[in-house]
């Protein structure tokens, strides 16, 4: 079973998406949009679901927080930091695209709060490729585009790992494929958490379509 203590939950509810607090989610938390089951926690996020006030697609998400619920930022320079996640996508929406997991900002100094990277699954045909979308700068609005891994057919179990050495070296490796790149040293002194789950990049179509994956297994750590 994941260990979801130091997590909180967005959820595309109907309304404005809500977040379930690290200690509710601690207390087996299910809903439509997030069940267990006896190898890990199933993610669904329907199209037409609600979405946050910075995005305008739905997601079904996990970020990263303190034990007692409390939101969690880290500095590189402090530690080595990596997230690993492994899952199996079921569905995807008419898109075909989904983020599933990212290294996000919370904006310090100048900067927007905006991702250092986003992970995103792409499903092609029969088979899917996994992107790392990496922005150079932290005030940058435009990203660079990582292919990672190419070939994982839908329903087929695979690991990410994304994770950002004391040195400032981001590495992104998914199966037996791996990308790395020197940070700007501007991000040393922004705040970053990690974030895990669905992400659509998509919001239309009926209330049955949508993203639909399980996590299996999911870990952080900084040390």
């Amino acid at each position: 079973m994941l260990d979801l203590s130091t997590w909180n939950l967005t959820i595309p509810q109907r309304g404005p998406a809500a977040t379930i607090s690290t200690a509710k989610l601690g207390r087996d938390y299910e809903s439509p949009y997030f069940r267990r089951s006896t190898d890990g926690v199933e993610f669904w996020v329907p199209v037409n679901g609600a979405h946050t006030s910075g995005s305008e697609y739905p997601r079904t998400e996990l970020r990263e927080t303190k034990p007692d619920g409390r939101l969690v930022t880290w500095r590189y320079p402090l530690a080595e930091n990596l997230m690993v996640a492994t899952l199996r996508v079921e569905s995807v929406p008419s898109s075909r695209r989904m983020v599933i997991g990212q290294i996000h900002s919370n904006g310090s100094g100048s900067a927007e709060a905006l991702p250092l990277v986003k992970l995103v699954y792409q499903q092609r045909l029969d088979k899917a490729r996994v992107q790392a979308l990496v922005r150079d700068r932290p005030d940058d609005i435009t990203t660079r585009t990582y292919t990672v891994y190419d070939g994982i057919a839908l329903g087929d179990t695979f690991t990410y790992r994304l994770g950002v050495s004391s040195s400032g070296v981001l590495s992104v490796q998914v199966e037996g494929g791996q990308v790395s790149q020197q940070l700007d040293t501007k991000w040393a002194y922004q705040g970053l958490y990690f974030k895990a789950g669905l992400y659509l990049q998509d919001n239309r179509g009926p209330a049955s379509e949508g993203g639909r994956a399980t996590f299996t297994d999911l870990s952080i750590r900084h040390q």
